[in-house]
């Protein structure tokens, strides 16, 4: 579903400022896969997302989706395969829009517009069975605006739009970082449901070293632009968190931030 070859990206090159953000990264990923990413800051788990997602252009590599070489396609185009819950929840969506108008936007990302009723009444009874599988007792409230909805229940909506159209791939950056210890394990809980029940190939970017082993069936490690830790299947489900911190430490030699640590 994703085919990452040899992409390679630096910042303000030829400069005293020049940064190395991907370094040869090569990654491949089957349908249904559910890959957690985790490193330092400044790994290049973001930058990579970004480069799925179209943000900017690779100075060097391919990247396909579903067969597709989308290398040169510009990020509005992407959208149509794509999925994204970025880390601030205040991103992703339409504050001063009830939630069942933001719904409507996402169920109609990819498709021709026309002058049709904003949300239709079989859209709404739809929109209400979805907000119920949530849990937060957001069926009741779709008339209400989602700048009103506190950070949580935003990222819970904003994930949901994601994958309202069961997009190829789902880019999670970080989506739970903002949220308080409480609410983020909900968050986590409702991203397990959705990617298994509609069988979403999905890469979740983390700094949780405990989220990424309990999440997923592979987890990829950067360090300075590069893939150095690779582990799937039964490897994975066997993991500890000190068996990963030292495999990192290993690859990294020895450079490990504290916030990954910490988290």
């Amino acid at each position: 579903m994703l085919k990452i070859t040899n992409l390679q990206k630096t910042f303000n090159p030829g400069t005293v400022n020049a940064k190395t953000a991907l370094d040869g990264i090569d990654l491949h990923l089957k349908n249904g896969d559910f890959v957690t990413v985790i490193g330092s800051n400044g790994a290049g788990k973001s930058t990579l997302l970004n480069a799925i997602a179209g943000v900017w252009k690779p100075d060097f590599g391919t990247i396909e989706i579903d067969g597709i070489d989308v290398t040169q396609m510009p990020e509005y185009r992407r959208a149509k395969f794509l999925g994204r819950v970025f880390q601030d929840p205040m991103k992703g969506t339409a504050p001063d829009m009830e939630i069942a108008e933001n719904l409507a936007i996402a169920a109609r990302r990819g498709t021709k517009r026309r002058f049709v009723w904003g949300v239709r009444k079989e859209e709404r009874v739809r929109y209400k069975k979805l907000l119920a599988t949530l849990e937060l007792g957001l069926e009741d409230r779709l008339s209400s605006k989602v700048g009103l909805l506190s950070g949580g229940q935003r990222q819970a909506i904003t994930l949901l739009m994601a994958t309202l159209n069961r997009p190829k791939l789902l880019l999670l950056d970080e989506h739970t970082a903002a949220l308080d210890p409480k609410t983020a394990p909900k968050v986590l809980e409702l991203t397990d449901q959705i990617v298994h029940k509609n069988k979403l190939t999905t890469l979740m970017i983390t700094h949780n070293m405990k989220d990424a082993i309990a999440h997923g069936n592979r987890l990829i490690m950067m360090h300075e632009g590069r893939i150095v830790v690779d582990i799937s299947g039964d490897e994975k489900k066997k993991l500890t968190v000190e068996q990963l911190l030292n495999l990192f430490t290993q690859a990294s030699g020895g450079a490990v931030d504290d916030e990954m640590v910490l988290s």
